[in-house]
């Protein structure tokens, strides 16, 4: 049977964040799923757009989810890479997508609810996040859902090196939050430096986001 990808939208003020965007209804929240994230740091990282950091910022301390910040990046297009820590309070999806063996490929913010598109092994596997969902009063809706050949048949524009280093990463844990292995483990197994590894997880998941996620018209030449 063929893999989905899956685009979910879920809305609950205790998922990371949500306080915040509400607070500043200019911010654009993506996360940076390629960032190299230290599992012992507790340290998450994401792309922000906002037209006001001084109110994004103190939404950040009034946002019973988030412990510490760092804006770590900053450009001069209202664009920065902030790092977080979660507290015991917020409610963490990538987890529960883990438990089910699937993957994020895309996490957005529309207003103060949250589109993910994530990859699963099969359909049946959403039962997993439906189920947290309702225990959990998240309010969660299937956006669409297609059928999406597995990353081990299908090369997506993905080469040889890009496919197995997706395959390690995934095998060992790095896709996991938090991360069970870091982006060192990950170029061990593959046997290459970390900055190599780096850039292989780096272009085969922007691969597969092109791949899964923009129509013909949009894909880039």
């Amino acid at each position: 049977m063929s893999d989905i990808k899956a685009v979910v939208r879920i809305e609950h003020p205790d998922i990371v964040l949500t306080k915040t965007v509400t607070h500043d209804q200019s911010a654009k929240v993506k996360s940076v799923l390629e960032a190299g994230t230290d599992p012992t740091s507790g340290k998450f990282f994401y792309r922000i757009q906002s037209s006001d950091f001084r109110q994004f910022e103190d939404g950040l301390r009034k946002d019973h989810t988030i412990g510490e910040f760092e804006r770590v990046i900053e450009t001069r297009d209202e664009k920065a890479i902030y790092s977080f820590t979660y507290t015991d309070e917020s409610k963490i999806i990538s987890p529960i997508i883990s438990t089910a063996n699937g993957v994020i490929l895309d996490m957005k913010n529309d207003g103060n609810s949250w589109v993910l598109t994530v990859w699963m092994p099969d359909r049946t596997n959403l039962a997993t996040l439906w189920d947290y969902a309702e225990q959990n009063g998240i309010d969660i809706g299937l956006l669409r859902v297609n059928e999406y050949a597995s990353l081990g048949s299908t090369d997506a524009g993905l080469t040889d090196s890009q496919r197995e280093a997706l395959l390690v990463a995934l095998d060992t844990g790095y896709f996991e939050d938090p991360r069970n292995a870091t982006l060192s483990e990950v170029a061990t197994n593959l046997d290459i430096s970390q900055p190599a590894a780096s850039g292989l997880l780096r272009r085969g998941i922007k691969r597969l986001i092109i791949s899964s996620l923009m129509d013909d018209s949009e894909k880039p030449d």
